[in-house]
């Protein structure tokens, strides 16, 4: 399967930073408890120096919303809402182990962390302006059309797999406790994105690794074409 974005994107958005990981053989009978609270740590620590939202991974995306004509209080990116939650709870809720290595991670490093069932994605995966005739399913099996214009990521049968960017992701690939071949992908818009990002894809790709048994293909930023 392969992962791009139109030009636009990175025209307009030219600081941006992309990792990939692409793995197949999971299941659900994994415990990744302890890296999880490893995560969970680092996001503690980080949260005491102050909120997320003045962390520069944060206001950077709040940028890129903006950018894009969004309200970036009303429309968070996935690790901001995150980080929200776990600072008011201390903790995040367990819905597959895979889900929560990700989602830890994404709190730790800030960046949001997408992870696809690859059996949902029909053909190539595009991340690209919305005709606005595209199909989103949400969580609950409802029906949705981007507007025109918004970033989404799209597949080869016009559906779409992430709305307002790393917003909000959809029913239609997410992993469920069959999902067996997946993809990740961490984005970043800030000054030091390149480094963080590289450093995230590394640490859950360790981690898929040690706690599956499974090898991993990894794109580090820089490595991902345009159109």
């Amino acid at each position: 399967m392969r992962f791009y974005y139109h030009p636009a994107i990175k025209n307009n958005f030219p600081g941006l930073a992309t990792g990939l990981i692409n793995a197949t053989g999971l299941d659900k009978n994994v415990d990744v408890g302890l890296v999880v609270e490893d995560f969970f740590n680092m996001a503690r620590k980080r949260l005491e120096t102050g909120q997320e939202g003045g962390f520069p991974e944060i206001q950077a995306w709040r940028q890129t919303f903006s950018k894009m004509g969004l309200k970036p209080t009303q429309y968070r990116c996935a690790s901001e809402a995150l980080l929200r939650r776990f600072r008011k709870e201390d903790t995040l809720p367990s819905l597959h182990p895979l889900i929560d290595l990700c989602n830890a991670a994404s709190i730790a490093f800030a960046i949001p962390v997408a992870v696809y069932d690859i059996s949902g994605i029909s053909g190539s995966l595009e991340v690209c302006p919305a005709n606005g005739d595209e199909i989103y399913q949400t969580f609950g099996g409802d029906i949705e059309h981007p507007r025109e214009d918004e970033i989404i990521f799209r597949d080869e049968d016009n559906q779409v797999h992430a709305r307002r960017w790393c917003n909000r992701q959809s029913g239609i690939s997410a992993v469920k406790q069959s999902t067996d071949d997946i993809l990740i992908v961490c984005e970043a818009m800030h000054e030091n994105a390149i480094n963080d990002v590289s450093s995230l894809i590394t640490a859950l790709s360790a981690a898929i690794e040690a706690h599956w048994a499974i090898p991993t293909n990894i794109t580090l930023p820089g490595k991902i074409g345009d159109q």
